[in-house]
């Protein structure tokens, strides 16, 4: 029986990407065990619903590993990818396609929308101050450094959000930083960036997260409190060499950093899958007549 027009009888539903530096804990299956009891609800109620992921695989976190390993990232995110897919598996979580960032796909994708910025005039170049671990000769991602956060005070706080209070900073602004990868105490120094703007979409972005529906309430609310109140900072999407990621197309030397192409793989994990399915992906990407739910954690919002 079938409880939806068919116009809207099809459902694409997307899981937060699993990151491929690491094994799957029970945290992330909660997440996804939960979004495939819901599309298997979805079915049994009558929905053509397509459920797709992929390995989250680039940045700083795997290059290192396979610098420690002495494999190349490659052999390290093909392994990960099959210990993820045998781990949904024995928990009965089933993917109508699981793929990965690191595929011809979504460099194609991340090209396109990074040329419609370009096209856009978003585009500039800055000279960056960034923490520079010595002892690695690399500059260090957020994650990668630790220290006392500049408005709360409290120590052991990550280089891009405060635990404790809430707020975010730049990497620089922390309190007494080490690197988390030596212990070292980073140096400042600079090097050339590629930053889109983001504060010309101010409007867009004020009334689409705003839609009632659109995403639980609570987190509209904490988006328009917290974000959407002041000018929104330039998003920084490129990293120098070394660095495991697709090289920005028109800029040598740049690669995007891991949350510039790692969103873009829900766009490119479709595609994958229409391609084996014999579908169309604009009938499923750019189409009226489909529901996209993405199924995340409220911390990556």
């Amino acid at each position: 029986m079938r409880l939806y027009p068919a116009q809207m009888n099809r459902l694409l539903v997307t899981s937060a990407l699993p990151y491929a530096n690491g094994h799957i804990h029970i945290g992330h299956l909660v997440e996804y065990i939960q979004t495939d009891v819901w599309v298997r609800a979805q079915r049994m109620l009558g929905r053509r619903a397509v459920y797709v992921c992929a390995d989250d695989t680039h940045g700083t976190a795997v290059m290192l590993r396979a610098r420690q390993e002495q494999r190349t990232e490659v052999e390290v995110i093909e392994e990960m990818s099959e210990a993820h897919q045998r781990d949904f598996a024995q928990f009965r979580v089933v993917f109508d396609h699981y793929g990965s960032t690191h595929s011809e796909e979504n460099r194609r994708f991340a090209g396109e929308i990074w040329a419609a910025f370009r096209k856009a005039g978003l585009v500039r170049e800055e000279e960056v101050e960034q923490l520079f671990d010595p002892v690695e000769r690399l500059f260090l991602a957020d994650r990668f450094v630790k220290g006392t956060c500049p408005v709360c005070k409290a120590p052991d706080q990550y280089g891009d959000n405060c635990d404790k209070c809430g707020s975010t900073y730049q990497a620089a602004d922390l309190i007494d930083p080490k690197s988390t990868i030596s212990g070292a105490k980073p140096e400042l120094a600079k090097s050339v960036h590629l930053l889109v703007d983001v504060e010309p979409e101010h409007a867009f972005l004020d009334q689409w997260t705003q839609v009632d529906g659109r995403m639980p309430r609570e987190i509209a609310n904490y988006l328009k409190g917290f974000f959407l109140n002041k000018p929104l900072r330039s998003w920084d999407v490129s990293r120098p060499a070394p660095y495991f990621g697709f090289e920005i197309p028109d800029a040598k030397g740049h690669h995007f950093y891991v949350w510039f192409d790692a969103p873009i793989g829900y766009i490119a994990a479709t595609q994958q899958w229409a391609d084996k399915a014999g579908e169309k992906f604009d009938d499923w990407w750019r189409s009226d007549g489909v529901d996209i739910v993405h199924v995340i954690g409220k911390d990556i919002v």
